[in-house]
């Protein structure tokens, strides 16, 4: 399972690609203006992007430009448009696209493009996990931790690091799993279970944050109730 940013000012468009990538299995965040984009590449790092190349506010060509020039082009990047010229998807993949969609998208074609890009997307590994990693390089990688063990919540809602070295004897994705469990629980500590605070946060529409927190195993049900 890999985690895919998509970036349409279309609802329709994030809605579609949300569920058909879902069903796939992989973690969908979804933007609608180069803004929002920005903040989820921050803070969730996806493996792709599928960038629409028309939106209002900055089009995706000059996202992927600021991204290039800022170092920030660490995951591959899947344009889209449904008016794009021969020329604008040369300039795309010039500057550093992988790959372009035309719209309307088929859906073979959009799984084919997605599994190729995902096959290229580079495995990151931050300094501060490096550290703890030589920590944990001593540890028994055939024992495999439950959530529980791994994300005891303190007092104050932080979360033991010492127990996170146990993340780096997983397999990537159960890790990054694990560790987005961890986070939004963390967040909901902090927030007070505000998902009103949590959403503009994090970045998320708050139907897509509670299929999320749904997916994760992480009960909202108290929450229900929130305007």
């Amino acid at each position: 399972m890999a985690s895919i940013l998509v970036v349409d000012d279309e609802m329709g468009i994030r809605e579609l690609l949300n569920e058909i990538l879902t069903d796939e299995g992989h973690t969908v965040y979804s933007a609608e203006s180069a803004i929002q984009a920005r903040t989820i590449r921050e803070q969730m790092r996806p493996d792709l992007v599928l960038l629409d190349i028309w939106m209002p506010d900055t089009d995706g060509i000059t996202l992927l430009k600021e991204w290039s020039k800022t170092g920030q082009l660490t995951m591959p990047v899947v344009m889209m448009s449904g008016h794009a010229t021969i020329d604008t998807a040369v300039e795309a993949t010039r500057i550093g696209a992988l790959n372009f969609l035309e719209k309307p998208i088929a859906l073979q074609k959009l799984l084919k493009t997605v599994n190729k890009a995902l096959e290229s997307s580079p495995k990151h590994v931050e300094p501060a996990e490096d550290k703890i990693t030589q920590v944990a390089s001593s540890a028994n990688s055939s024992t495999k931790p439950s959530v529980t063990e791994q994300l005891t919540p303190q007092e104050d809602g932080q979360y033991i690091s010492g127990i996170a070295k146990t993340y780096f004897d997983l397999p990537l994705r159960e890790a990054r799993d694990l560790f987005e469990k961890a986070y939004f629980e963390h967040q909901m500590i902090i927030m007070g279970g505000s998902m009103t605070k949590i959403s503009e946060y994090t970045g998320l529409e708050r139907t897509h944050l509670y299929r999320k927190l749904k997916a994760l195993g992480i009960d909202t049900s108290r929450n229900k109730g929130e305007q």
